[in-house]
């Protein structure tokens, strides 16, 4: 299994019960396709650095995860869909198998 992030730029015209109806839209993907989840940052609301479908802010998600190498295209399929969605990316986050390797090194 390997580690990934998914950062989600939500719409900041929703409501807070229709921005945690999105975030728990895409957790429930992850989860779908085998991934369990390790953690989330909730960022809060930004302002985008250009205008997005007519708007100048929104609410940025990051959802670490871990799933199987396959997982992420079929999330980022979904993501792609997602109403209310502006923008979304999925990561391999390196940085924190290098770390655990690092901290198993150590051990040894």
């Amino acid at each position: 299994m390997n580690k990934y992030e998914l950062a989600l730029v939500v719409s900041a015209k929703l409501d807070d019960d229709a921005r945690a109806a999105v975030v728990e839209k895409a957790k429930g993907y992850i989860v779908r396709y085998g991934g369990t989840i390790t953690g989330i940052d909730e960022w809060g609301k930004k302002r985008l650095a250009y205008e997005i479908q007519h708007e100048r802010d929104g609410f940025y998600y990051f959802i670490q995860f871990e799933a199987e190498p396959t997982a992420p295209a079929e999330i980022e399929r979904h993501a792609r869909i997602m109403d209310n969605v502006l923008r979304y990316l999925v990561l391999r986050n390196d940085n924190a198998v290098a770390a655990e390797e690092k901290t198993e090194e150590k051990e040894d």
